[in-house]
């Protein structure tokens, strides 16, 4: 396997301080890398509908919760991870485009229910398509072994880190 930019890196720590185990800049350094590419051509697709990614991430989050594609906004949130302002603006972006719908809660007049519009179901079925394809062009240099591997290497990882216990 041909070195990469990270290598480079390693053997310039490795030769100035050789007292330090640089070794999980090899990790953190290329996931740092590959997640700036990824996110790059991930962000092609959604852009080609005039999305940006948390756009796209709160009309998949509705669609996948399934019929009657609604949810409250702190149940989007809670989906997405992301602030309650940040939802509203999505919300706000989303509505004006005629793809959601926000309405007083049938239960709770406190509380406001966002759902999918016909337009935005429609978008989201031939967006999603896509999206996947666009996934798997990702992936394809991946054998199917490896990416399993790599998806339960990632899982374990994440699972260490939002716990705090160690991997």
């Amino acid at each position: 396997m041909e070195p990469d930019h990270v290598d480079a890196i390693l053997e310039q720590w490795a030769r100035e301080r050789p007292d330090l185990d640089a070794s999980p800049i090899g990790l953190i350094g290329r996931l740092h890398r590959l997640a700036d590419v990824l996110n790059v051509e991930l962000r092609k697709v959604f852009a080609e509908e005039g999305l940006g990614d948390g756009d796209f991430d709160v009309l998949v989050t509705l669609r996948r919760h399934g019929a009657p594609y609604e949810l409250t906004p702190g149940e989007l949130g809670a989906s997405t991870m992301v602030t309650s302002s940040a939802v509203t603006k999505r919300i706000d972006r989303l509505q004006r485009a005629g793809l959601v719908t926000r309405t007083v809660s049938a239960t709770d007049a406190r509380s406001r229910q966002v759902r999918l519009t016909d337009a935005g179901f429609d978008l989201v079925e031939g967006l999603m398509a896509r999206h996947v394809a666009n996934e798997q062009r990702l992936v394809a240099g991946l054998t199917e072994r490896d990416r399993a591997q790599l998806a339960a290497i990632l899982r374990r990882w994440g699972q260490a880190l939002d716990t705090g216990s160690s991997a």
